[in-house]
This record gives structure tokens, C-alpha cells and sequence, in this order.
């Protein structure tokens, strides 16, 4: 092999063809800055168009490439080939999903559980004439929650919710998070009914293993314990209010 030549093996899969995932090895000439993803379509575009895999941004902003890279859930469009330890890089999609073709899985039950937190602000009336005022202090708390892409990684990798599918899981529990702090927002108390259940934060078992899969470096399971916290919080305060 070359000096400059990378062996890929991709784990190929077509429902409507394949009764077994298989992997299959091709042959990339690297090249200075070339990423996962750049190799990919190296392999599509002269190698076999058969290949199916997503992508969109480029640009590690839309976490569509997210895939499992040598063992690791990552983003292909920001790994660098070069960066790969071993004689081989591995590329498999994100576990425990549902797969269209090979690289490419179905997101379809991870945005259910998206919405089931109502992801988007519900604002306070009276409405503002041009928007809502909040202060860099007030703007702290979601400073980190509102850089997660969506990717899918924390989800596929949370053991918790491989074996239950009504789990919201660690990206919907962040989502959840992002808008619970926001001063901006109305429905506390709404937001906290939702994530309350067995089926929310209480299922978390603090593995870390989204964590260690975020692309972005956040931190999934410290917000899913500080709604703990606030869920805990809410349910002294009530108690007390009743005596």
C-alpha cells in the first residue's frame, strides 16, 4: 500500500437486499486536510455510487455525518483522516438506529422524542414590539445547551435508551434544559410535567456515555441532573405550601 493510501472499510447494509450488515474495503489516496466525509465521496464519486450515507452543512454545524468512526461516534465532516489511529478506519452508523442503507439512518423516533419536550420558546405576554430583552447574565445558563446540533450521537450511545423507546433520552433532556433556563420562556411548570416520569430524568443512570459522544463537547447528563434537582425542588416547595 502507499504511503499516502488510506484502506476504508464501511459496514454495508440494505434492508431491501441484505439479510446481514457486511463490511466492505476500499482504497482512498489521502490528502492534506481531507476529512471522513471527503473521503466518502471519493468512494461515491469513483469508486461505487452505490454508497448511502447523509450529509449536508460541511461544516460540523448540522449533525447530519454523525457516524461511528473507528469505534467512536463522530462527525465526518470534522475528523480528519489522518487523525485515525490503526491501519484501517472503520466507518459503521450510529448504533441502535433504524438503517435506510448502510451509513444512512432513520431519525424518525429520535425527533418523537424531540417533540415530545416542546423544543421551542413559549414566550411571556404581554408580547414585545421586536423581541425579548434578557441580560449576559440571564444569557449564562443556555450558553452551552444551544450548541447541540441534533446529531443523534448522545441518543444512539445512551444504553438507557436502546431498550426503551419512550425514554426521551439525553439530547431531548438537554433540549428540555435549554428552554427550562431561559428566562424568557413561560412554561415551567409545563416543561417539568413532561420530563417528571419514569420516562425522563428519572431514567438516566449517569453513565457519561453521552458525554464522551457529543461532538460539541457538551454535557447532556449534568442538565438531566439539575432538572432532578428542579423536579425535587418543585415537589418540597409543594408539599410545603400544602401544610
Amino acid at each position: 500500500m502507499a504511503a499516502d493510501e488510506v484502506t476504508i472499510k464501511v459496514q454495508r447494509f440494505d434492508p431491501a437486499a441484505d439479510s446481514m450488515p457486511y463490511w466492505q474495503t476500499y482504497k482512498v489516496q489521502a490528502k492534506p486536510g481531507m476529512t471522513v466525509l471527503d473521503a466518502l465521496f471519493e468512494i461515491l464519486n469513483h469508486q461505487d455510487g452505490s454508497l448511502a450515507f447523509r450529509f449536508c452543512c460541511r461544516a460540523g454545524v448540522c449533525g447530519s455525518c454523525a457516524m461511528v468512526i473507528s469505534g467512536k461516534a463522530r462527525l465526518a465532516c470534522e475528523t480528519q483522516v489522518t487523525a485515525i489511529r490503526g491501519d484501517e478506519i472503520l466507518l459503521s452508523p450510529l448504533p441502535h438506529q433504524k438503517i435506510i442503507k448502510d451509513l444512512a439512518c432513520d431519525y424518525t423516533l429520535f425527533f418523537d422524542r424531540l417533540k415530545k419536550v416542546k423544543p421551542y420558546l413559549v414566550g411571556k405576554e404581554p408580547y414585545p414590539e421586536r423581541e425579548y430583552i434578557q441580560s449576559p447574565k440571564e444569557r449564562v445558563p443556555i450558553n452551552e445547551p444551544i450548541d447541540c446540533i441534533m446529531c443523534g450521537s448522545c441518543t444512539s450511545v445512551c444504553s438507557m435508551a436502546w431498550w426503551s423507546k419512550d425514554y426521551l433520552g439525553p439530547a431531548a433532556l438537554l433540549k428540555s434544559y435549554r428552554f427550562l433556563v431561559d428566562t424568557r420562556d413561560s412554561i415551567p411548570d409545563e416543561r417539568l410535567d413532561i420530563i417528571e416520569s419514569e420516562d425522563g430524568v428519572w431514567r438516566c443512570h449517569t453513565q457519561f456515555n453521552c458525554v464522551e459522544a457529543c461532538p460539541k463537547k457538551l454535557n447532556p447528563t449534568e442538565a438531566i441532573q439539575r432538572q432532578k434537582m428542579k423536579v425535587f425542588k418543585r415537589k418540597l416547595l409543594g408539599r410545603r405550601k400544602k401544610k
